[in-house]
């Protein structure tokens, strides 16, 4: 399942627009994909895991933010030109301050260094976080990120680590995302062990199906405040929304239509601990 189609379409019809959001395979390969959208007439396309990386390639020019973090979820088709941005950035940056206002931001561990995780790790440093400690198994998209992010922010507000030294790193946070796909339906499980979510530590899940993710159990059964991806996920949508369109959406309305479509998913607030 994926909420894109609903939330697209629900909120074009509020602007009285007759727009289609079309599910597409990537089992040919991303490029024949985005060759086929836009000979189809498609006002662009979004990017999901794992090709947000991979889409840089494809497109003629690159949005500041989307050059800025090495990674696009979304291509607007315009005048025989490809755009390649990032709304990935703003969906996370607007969900946080939803979902976690308050939080303490000194310290923060972030799993995952691909498409999502560079979007986050972004975010997170542009939301003032202290210092933000990556942990991801693969060195060189470890190392890719840590300079994309060393270009934008001081260097000193950023560490990188392997998945073996990250109980150091988290016994001194504040905080936990992840951003990794470890916790979706084809990658079930945990992230990390249960026993360092200790207590005090915050943690955002980008994940937003399964609504209710075994980090995320795990994290309120010890106490903690703990919050998926569906608003993440909504607020995305609704940038992505203004750049096919052209028109201003009403994330608030998009929210409430997400509710309903996931409230017999959980018995769990979606927005907030």
């Amino acid at each position: 399942m994926s909420l894109s189609p609903a939330l697209h379409q629900e909120e074009g019809r509020r602007h009285g627009l007759d727009l289609t959001y079309t599910l597409m395979d990537a089992e040919a390969g991303l490029a024949a994909l985005v060759d086929r959208a836009e000979a189809d007439g498609f006002a662009g396309v979004n990017i999901t895991h794992p090709f947000k990386q991979q889409a840089n390639a494809l497109v003629d020019a690159l949005s500041p933010q989307a050059q800025a973090i090495g990674a696009v979820n979304t291509i607007v088709f315009e005048n025989g030109r490809r755009t390649g941005h990032n709304t990935d950035v703003h969906g996370f940056t607007e969900a946080f301050r939803k979902g976690l206002p308050g939080a303490a931001t000194d310290r923060v561990v972030l799993l995952g260094a691909g498409g999502a995780g560079a979007a986050c790790g972004y975010a997170l440093l542009g939301l003032g976080v202290g210092h933000l400690t990556i942990v991801d198994p693969d060195p060189d998209r470890l190392g890719t990120l840590g300079e994309l992010l060393a270009a934008r922010f001081d260097t000193d507000r950023i560490a990188l680590t392997a998945p073996g030294r990250i109980a150091k790193a988290l016994a001194a946070a504040d905080g936990l995302v992840n951003a990794s796909p470890v916790g979706m339906a084809a990658h079930p499980g945990l992230p990390l062990p249960v026993h360092l979510l200790h207590r005090g530590l915050w943690v955002k899940d980008v994940i937003y199906l399964p609504v209710d993710t075994d980090l995320l159990i795990a994290a309120r059964a010890r106490g903690l405040r703990a919050v998926g991806g569906a608003a993440m996920c909504v607020f995305q949508a609704a940038a992505a929304f203004e750049l096919f369109t052209g028109r201003i959406p009403d994330p608030s309305r998009m929210l409430q239509h997400a509710e309903l479509l996931l409230r017999d998913r959980t018995p769990t607030p979606l927005w907030s601990t």
